[in-house]
């Protein structure tokens, strides 16, 4: 149940053969977000868990669940733009129904990743739910 957006970039993996060109592409991905403002990153936005510096700053208008978000690490700032194409437009019931995990294994990260970029992802993940449950 992945939004058209998290399906191209499925299909862009499946295009791109090395980890190498797949790392950048998470990276330039994290580049074309515009940066979430200084205002809004703080303690209430910041993602703890991560090893870098994290904030997502969530916004739900009619039941549709959006968010911006930032990091101090590029992979990082890859990683929410990643989650920013699966989650964003979707209802907030959409975005519990979603198997982050199942999804993202389609990409092949979990295996990619370091475990602390892996625990990193894991509470992003944990917070886009806590935020569509509480909706």
């Amino acid at each position: 149940m992945a939004t058209a957006a998290f399906e191209e970039i499925v299909e862009d993996f499946d295009f791109l053969e090395d980890w190498e060109d797949r790392y950048r592409y998470v990276i330039e991905q994290g580049k074309a977000m515009d940066p979430l403002e200084d205002a809004l990153k703080v303690p209430a936005t910041k993602v703890d868990g991560c090893a870098s510096q994290v904030w997502l700053h969530p916004t739900i208008a009619d039941g549709v669940l959006t968010f911006d978000g930032d990091s101090d690490a590029m992979i990082v700032r890859g990683l929410i733009a990643v989650l920013r194409k699966l989650y964003n437009g979707l209802t907030l019931a959409e975005v519990l129904a979603v198997d982050a995990r199942a999804e993202l294994e389609r990409l092949g990260l979990n295996e990619h990743l370091s475990s602390q970029r892996s625990n990193g992802l894991r509470a992003m993940i944990a917070r886009v739910r806590e935020v569509a449950a509480a909706g």
